[in-house]
């Protein structure tokens, strides 16, 4: 079987949010999708082992904000591959909270719904979350929404392990790796790979610059890691 054709699924990038008491989480997911239109519903697929399945288990609400292309991989690697268990991951982002109680993430956003679940589903690894939808509306109509397509292929980002459509990737040698004078490295938290002839523009550091080079303080674009994360894979 090749389950790379289960890449061609359509998907969109999402934060979904919940609360418990008070307080609240949020993650990055890319399986939320419309059941119904009258009443409109939508679902939900949250790994059992994130802190957000916990908050929405127990509030029994859930918001999710669209997000849109130009989203950066920091923002969603602060969403997607750091636990809310260790840090307030609303720390600096613009926010406010919704009708449910539940927040509403607005910075990169294009749009968000609000939903109250009225239904679950156990599929293993995961829970389906069906929730009817009490609020929605627009943040940045002119914005393109990302595909995860254009996540992965464009922007060069990973897959979290607790994702729904994650699947282990195998490192394989590309023509271009090969001729690569300069070693190439992985972080080992989100499984970035920084390769020095493309650097890390939006990070501050040039194209050709080796990795050696790289000031200690510089992190995964993508996950946040430190540069003592990464591991050389060349």
């Amino acid at each position: 079987m090749n389950v790379k054709a289960l890449y061609k699924l359509g998907y969109g990038v999402y934060v979904v949010t919940s609360k418990k008491g008070d307080h609240i989480n949020g993650q990055i997911a890319n399986t939320v999708f419309q059941v119904t239109s009258e009443p409109p519903t939508v679902a939900v697929s949250i790994n059992k082992n994130n802190l957000t399945h916990e908050f929405i288990k127990e509030s029994r609400v859930f918001a999710a904000s669209v997000l849109c292309q130009e989203t950066p991989l920091a923002f969603i690697g602060n969403f997607g591959f750091k636990s809310g268990r260790d840090i307030d991951k609303f720390e600096g982002i613009n926010y406010k909270t919704g009708e449910t109680g539940a927040p509403i993430v607005l910075d990169n956003a294009v749009s968000f719904l609000e939903a109250k679940v009225i239904k679950e589903m156990d599929v293993g690894t995961h829970t389906i979350f069906v929730g009817e939808v009490v609020n929605a509306d627009m943040v940045a109509e002119h914005k393109v929404c990302m595909t995860y397509e254009h996540y992965h292929q464009i922007k060069g980002g990973k897959t979290p392990k607790a994702a729904a459509t994650y699947i282990e990737e195998k490192l394989t040698e590309t023509p271009k790796e090969v001729t690569s004078k300069m070693a190439k490295y992985r972080c080992t938290v989100c499984g970035y790979i920084y390769e020095p002839e493309n650097g890390d523009p939006d990070g501050g550091i040039k194209q050709g610059t080796p990795f050696e080079a790289i000031p200690d303080n510089w992190v995964c674009p993508v996950c946040g890691a430190a540069k003592s994360e990464f591991e050389k894979i060349d």
